[in-house]
């Protein structure tokens, strides 16, 4: 028997053979593409400044980061991936929705 505390850790275990270590190696690991399930957000930022807002990834940052940097690229833009979140500069959600699709994730536009 396991027992978990509010944030996320293992409080004690009553099993001889568990080990933290392993289960926290797979929670970390990425899922393949068609598995994920990315969602499109439009925000407003300070008025009048539009930013794409891509959340739901997971996977290490160092794949979310390049994800990024591709959208970015692809979308000709600046922006930014912080907190698990890719925020692109602009209103690119059509364009990021094809760019996903067409790699193989799960996406949809959310919100308004």
């Amino acid at each position: 028997m396991t027992k978990k505390n509010n944030d996320g850790g293992f409080i004690y275990s009553t099993n001889p053979n568990f080990k933290i270590g392993l289960q926290q190696e797979g929670a970390a690991g990425s899922i393949p593409p068609n598995q994920q399930d990315l969602r499109i957000h439009l925000d407003r930022l300070g008025g009048s400044k539009v930013v794409t807002r891509i959340v739901g990834y997971i996977g290490s940052e160092e794949e979310l980061e390049k994800m990024g940097r591709m959208l970015k690229q692809k979308c000709g833009v600046g922006g930014t991936v912080k907190d698990k979140v890719i925020l692109i500069q602009g209103d690119h959600r059509e364009k990021i929705l094809v760019i996903l699709t067409k790699d193989g994730f799960k996406a949809k536009k959310a919100g308004g």
